[in-house]
This record gives structure tokens, sequence and C-alpha cells, in this order.
């Protein structure tokens, strides 16, 4: 069997193979992904994935938003894939960690847009960018922390 046949998966009459990159941050993009909530969000959200039959290829969690690498199966629209995923879990983690209503409200956790792209045949550079995107934020981070100095003052 070829690679490209393993890829692809089958509904009764339908072959497919629909991967997409999506990225979607807290409200006001708040950098509070870390730590208990960081693997608390990523047990939710590998859970809520695997009750829709959607498949997490890679993913990884920034401290501002999350990546995801996924294939969601043609029955199901992107949109209504991320209103379930952000909606259910929101309310798990605001359960769970009930300090975030004070920040966030009761029962919003996540910023009310997301961004989503279609994935053809470049799917081994977006893993490697996924994987790699905490390495090079923190390379730009540390770029931008030297202080600005004025050329004209003393």
């Amino acid at each position: 069997m070829s690679k490209k046949s393993k890829d692809n998966s089958s509904l009764a009459h339908t072959r497919w193979n629909c991967k997409y990159h999506i990225i979607f941050c807290p409200k006001h993009r708040r950098k509070v992904i870390f730590g208990e909530l960081r693997a608390d969000a990523g047990h939710i959200l590998r859970r809520l994935c695997e009750l829709k039959d959607v498949e997490i290829i890679e993913a990884h969690a920034m401290p501002d938003h999350i990546h995801m690498l996924v294939r969601i199966p043609p029955k199901m629209s992107v949109a209504s894939f991320m209103g379930y995923l952000k909606g259910r879990s929101a309310v798990i983690i605001h359960e769970r960690h009930a300090n975030l209503k004070y920040n966030y409200g009761n029962r919003s956790f996540w910023a009310r847009g997301y961004y989503v792209s279609t994935v053809g045949l470049n799917q081994k550079t977006i893993e490697k960018y996924i994987r790699n995107q905490e390495a090079e934020d923190r390379v730009n981070d540390s770029m931008t922390k030297r202080e600005y100095r004025d050329p004209f003052k003393k």
C-alpha cells in the first residue's frame, strides 16, 4: 500500500484526506497557557477531538496561542468543529480552573476568531513549523528584549 493510500480515510462511498492547520488564542491574547493549564488544555483538546473523530497530527501550546494540525472528516465543517472545540473546552477549562472566571468572564476563554489553512503536499513543512514554533519565539523574544538606546541622548 502506498503512502498516499494510508493517508486517505473513507466514509461509506468517499475517500478523503482533509487536513487543516488551525491557530487560536485566549481572549486578548493573554499569555496564560503554561504550567497546569497548558497540560490540562492539551488533555481537554485531545479528548474533544477524539469524541468528534478528528485526528491531531501535530499540536503545540504556546503561552498565548495554540497550533494544531488536524484531519477533520468532510462531513463536518471546520467552522462547526471550531465552535464545538472552543466552546466545550472553555466550559471545561472554567470548571477546572475557576480563578480564570475573574479574567475572562463566565464561560468565555478563547478569542472570537481563529486562523485556518488547508494542508496539501506541504504537511511536513507545517509539522516542522509547529514543532519549532516555541524555539523560534524564544529567539525572537531574546532579540526584542534589548533596551532601546536613543542615539541622540547621552
